[in-house]
């Protein structure tokens, strides 16, 4: 086994991450909802020892769920249930330093990492949809800017809530009749911006200290943020170069901070369409292009690029002219990609569609099980990812072909692990322990 060892998670989307998987004939919608249907897809996950499985959220409903299995499980109630089934995958939910208060994210999470045994990770996140506002009784969408900050005073506190109890504050020693050490048990009294809260959290120091941060943003404010706070961040980018860039940039970051590089992971999405030759996986491609719906696909670009078009407008170029680049919708990661396909393909309007229908911005690969082996590769050698959050374009069928054909292959040119050596998230991706900072009180 190589020294770096490749880290793979599944991150799990309701039918999988084609906006058409619902509809593709290898699909069972009728189990959409169904717990077990989750539960199996984990134990497939844990029995080729990936490091995570991955829950994404978001706290409103997607404008275009009439055409698109785009409905949003929520998080921590499916991950508890995982959990009871599993016994060594890592466990990632996404929740919103926007939308939540701090103090009952931290209990959430700390419980899920006690029910789990030390496998829970937080993808945090600002939230980008604006329609969120209205469900939480605000006029309108926070700006860009003043989420990240919220954010980063978010983080300071849910890490002192964690950090409230000292590891050895619990005692429970029965021949005494101490059972916690209130020495050792602390308030944080923060009072700050955008938050006030006293502590101490209501329930022990979880057994990885905290659970593993994970980010999602790669904007100039998400950059800035994931140097300062992640450990793992989950990116999107359809080039080698791109993800060479961003790589470099993340990781100088963060030895800036005074931050060992190597304990901030870089994991770009990647959903691969396989068969058994190269033809015969971009048919499958092609399968999946046929399936969508032109409606579900113009909403996406007049979200993502405020592009106002129509059906008989499909087969001519995209009108870059129109897209504006300045204000809220340009300081968006997603946004940039979009515009750099735009830029660099100059494809129809059609041709963008069937880009982003496959894993909303995140690379898409066709090819045989050697030809995607050979992309992770690549892209794990040449400094553009420290492993990969794997998007199947179907459940359960197209993760079965990547855990059956691919993992085999990186294993056997010694990229991945074949069994686990450790229990919880923080060992698989090889982070320490923290321990409880007397600084942060």
């Amino acid at each position: 086994m190589n020294a770096r060892t490749l880290h793979l998670n599944l991150f799990v989307y309701p039918g999988g991450h084609h906006e058409a998987a619902w509809r593709y004939h290898g699909t069972d919608p009728d189990r959409l909802l169904d717990i077990g249907f989750y539960q199996d897809l984990a134990r497939r996950a844990e029995a080729a020892a990936l490091d995570a499985v991955f829950f994404a959220d978001g706290p409103s409903l997607a404008d275009n769920v009439r055409y698109a299995s785009r409905f949003r499980l929520e998080p921590f109630t499916w991950l508890s249930a995982v959990a009871a089934a599993t016994e060594r995958i890592g466990l990632i939910a996404t929740a919103s330093t926007t939308y939540t208060e701090p103090y009952n994210l931290a209990r959430l999470f700390a419980s899920l990492d006690h029910l789990s045994r030390g496998r829970a990770g937080w993808n945090i996140v600002t939230t980008g949809a604006p329609q969120a506002a209205g469900n939480f009784g605000l006029d309108e969408h926070p700006v860009h800017a003043e989420r990240y900050d919220r954010a980063r005073e978010f983080v300071e506190v849910v890490t002192r809530l964690w950090d409230s109890w000292e590891d050895e504050a619990l005692v429970a020693d029965q021949k005494s009749g101490v059972f916690a050490d209130t020495d050792r048990i602390h308030e944080i009294g923060h009072s700050g911006r955008h938050l006030r809260v006293r502590g101490p959290l209501n329930l022990p120091r979880s057994p990885q200290g905290r659970p593993v941060y994970v980010q999602a943003g790669s904007s100039e404010d998400g950059r800035s943020f994931a140097a300062a706070h992640a450990e793992a961040v989950f990116t999107a980018h359809q080039t080698l170069r791109g993800g060479q860039d961003f790589y470099a940039d993340l990781k100088a970051r963060a030895a800036a901070l005074g931050r060992d590089p190597g304990r901030l992971l870089v994991l770009p999405g990647i959903s691969p369409f396989i068969g058994s030759t190269e033809a015969e996986a971009r048919a499958l491609h092609a399968e999946f292009d046929e399936l969508t719906q032109p409606e579900y696909s113009l909403q996406l670009l007049r979200r993502l690029l405020g592009l106002d078009l129509t059906a008989d407008q499909l087969d001519g170029p995209v009108p870059r002219r129109l897209i504006e680049t300045e204000g809220e919708r340009g300081n968006g990661s997603r946004f940039r990609l979009v515009l750099d396909i735009i830029d660099r393909e100059q494809p129809t309007v059609r041709g963008l569609m069937h880009r982003l229908a496959g894993a909303r911005g995140h690379r898409v690969v066709a090819g045989t099980p050697e030809q995607v082996a050979d992309q992770i590769q690549e892209w794990f050698e040449r400094g553009a990812a420290d492993g990969f959050n794997v998007m199947p374009p179907w459940l359960p069928g197209g993760f079965d072909l990547f855990a059956d054909q691919v993992v085999p292959i990186l294993r056997a040119r010694g990229l991945f692990r074949t069994a686990y050596e450790a229990t919880t998230l923080r060992g698989h991706y090889g982070l320490p322990r923290p321990a409880a900072s007397p600084v942060l009180r």
